[in-house]
């Protein structure tokens, strides 16, 4: 009777706290999640410059002991304990909770990226133009060094008629799309038309998040799918460019040197991370809002084998269109080829401008790029929202008190990212980039959540959970990189950004002034430290409060009880229960 009580108000606070409506729901969230902008500006950009075809061989084999392995490790204890990536610890490593508040650092932080979004829409508005304006020198916003593209072409020979001069895809960008001013010391005006833009990309994820995971699931069909039917008519055409097997070869010719390059190593490692969404509380929020039974182990294998394979066709999309550009300027692919920012906004725009029917093909790009940026920012902030709301239930989970809450949380980020499109925002935007998510950042919360969940809360529970839930038993490969292998690749990874540690400069030549360096080091320290000074004060509160013994905070005080034990074929679904020590 008792058992039957508590089975039925764990099934209200499932309805009232939302699960998916299906597992395509699911799967198309993560993957839109977890595909985003890393795959197409960063990841061939990487391959290019650390050995092209020679990376593949560090990303591949990170991916297999790093990337993956954290991947089950995340989502897993999301769907164990149904919690958000603050609550979740409670029940797992009561010690480790500074984790979930270090991801609720890096999550402020990482909405800034909604301007990218923003960026975008400015773009494709203007590609629907009759002449594109950044191919062009006849517009207000030019100098007397602009350059149009029909210029730079007829002189790419003649590379002195080229110094003193800047590109018109490079003054649309600083001068009509940004507005660019000195320094970040001088902000200048609010820009506006892209405040509009702003403001248009945080409506639409207020509606794509407002009723949790009822309402981004639905969304998640268009805005996880678009991108690929886009990515393939860019491919094709990108194949059929004059000039695309230079690109591609740049893109792949491998360089085995590059392999004993320890810093390579290190951009893969990073570049896992980073496109796999992994130790920023995301994978875990997400399959936190799976059926208990949901085999996530089979979900984690596909799901990462996809993030990869993107990544990879992307860089044929990419590259293919970076040789037609160099053989429309009669130069090398290495002389065009950018990253991030750069690629998107200037190299990339500024070749399709080349193309017959610029207009489309504009339009496509942007296209991809806009949905790209919203999957990855909606699933962001609805982890953030969800692990809050998980912390105050009784509060902000009623009905119609978390639609509210929503609404007033985007529009706070509206007003707080507004700096952003200030004429100095873009040097906020890259000291945010370079700090706040900074590749230390990751590596530190990767090594503590490794060290709490397979030291601490114990490899052997988790393994047993997984295979309780899935019908599964992982093999015991991911137990050793869950204790050792991750930890060290971590561990060895952050002492050797501290070591190599070298100061932002923006575009190579701007010197931020010492405030601002102290400001990035405070934004990447105050998610790092919150590790430690949480168990610290977990600690401290235990010792003076609490009779229950200190090792009650480090692993729960009994064993978990599995909810479904499988005998004779049946399936019984028992209670989760997880003791953890509260002090």
């Amino acid at each position: 009777m008792d058992r039957q009580r508590r089975r039925d108000e764990r099934q209200r606070r499932a309805e009232d706290r939302g699960q998916w409506t299906s597992k395509t729901e699911y799967l198309l969230v993560v993957a839109g999640n977890v595909v985003g902008l890393g795959n197409v500006w960063r990841f061939p950009y990487l391959c290019y410059k650390n050995g092209g075809g020679a990376f593949l061989v560090p990303y591949v084999l990170l991916a297999v002991l790093y990337g993956v392995p954290l991947f089950l490790l995340e989502t897993s204890i999301g769907q164990y304990t149904q919690e958000g990536f603050l609550t979740c610890w409670t029940k797992l490593c009561p010690l480790a909770e500074g984790v979930g508040y270090g991801h609720m650092i890096i999550k402020l932080f990482d909405s800034s990226f909604i301007i990218i979004q923003a960026w975008a829409l400015f773009y494709l508005i203007f590609s629907f133009s009759s002449q594109l304006p950044w191919a062009t020198c006849e517009n207000s916003w030019n100098t007397d060094n602009c350059l149009s593209l029909q210029t730079l072409d007829s002189n790419s020979t003649n590379q002195t008629m080229l110094k003193n001069t800047t590109s018109a895809a490079v003054e649309f960008w600083e001068r009509r799309v940004l507005g660019m001013s000195g320094g970040i010391e001088e902000l200048g005006s609010v820009r506006w038309e892209l405040a509009l833009c702003l403001l248009a990309c945080w409506v639409f994820c207020y509606f794509s998040i407002w009723k949790s995971v009822r309402s981004s699931g639905k969304v998640a069909y268009v805005t996880a799918t678009f991108p690929y039917v886009m990515l393939t008519i860019l491919l094709i055409r990108g194949a059929t460019l004059p000039g695309a097997l230079d690109g591609i070869y740049y893109y792949l010719y491998p360089d085995i040197n590059h392999l004993a390059n320890l810093e390579v190593w290190i951009e893969a490692g990073s570049q896992i991370i980073f496109s796999y969404s992994l130790t920023i509380g995301t994978l875990s929020v997400l399959g936190s809002y799976n059926d208990y039974n949901n085999n996530c182990y089979k979900d984690c294998l596909w799901l990462s084998l996809l993030n990869s394979g993107t990544s990879f066709v992307a860089g044929f999309v990419i590259f293919s269109v970076l040789g037609f550009m160099a053989h429309s300027q009669g130069v090398t692919v290495d002389v065009v080829v950018e990253s991030g920012p750069g690629l998107a906004f200037i190299a990339y725009p500024q070749a399709t401008a080349l193309m017959p029917l610029p207009q489309f093909w504009t339009v496509c790009f942007f296209l991809m790029l806009l949905f790209l940026s919203i999957d990855t920012h909606f699933v962001s902030v609805e982890c953030f929202i969800t692990s809050l709301t998980d912390l105050y239930p009784k509060l902000l989970q009623k009905s119609g008190r978390r639609e509210i809450f929503v609404l007033c949380m985007c529009l706070a980020f509206f007003i707080i990212h507004l700096v952003l499109v200030t004429e100095g925002g873009i040097y906020i935007f890259q000291l945010l980039d370079y700090y706040a998510s900074t590749r230390a950042c990751q590596y530190f919360m990767a090594l503590a959540e490794c060290v709490a969940l397979s030291w601490g809360f114990g490899a052997d529970r988790i393994i047993k959970i997984i295979e309780d839930m899935t019908g599964q038993k992982p093999n015991v490969f991911f137990k050793l990189c869950w204790k050792y292998i991750v930890p060290l690749l971590s561990m060895i990874s952050f002492i050797l950004y501290l070591v190599e540690y070298t100061h932002l400069k923006f575009n190579d030549w701007y010197v931020y002034p010492d405030w601002a360096y102290a400001l990035g080091w405070t934004m990447m320290l105050s998610s790092v430290l919150m590790v430690p000074l949480w168990a610290a004060g977990r600690i401290i509160v235990t010792v003076r409060t609490s009779t229950q013994h200190l090792s009650t905070l480090w692993h729960p005080a009994e064993e978990p009880t599995l909810q479904r034990k499988r005998t004779g074929g049946d399936d019984t679904t028992l209670e989760l229960v997880t003791t953890a020590a509260t002090p």
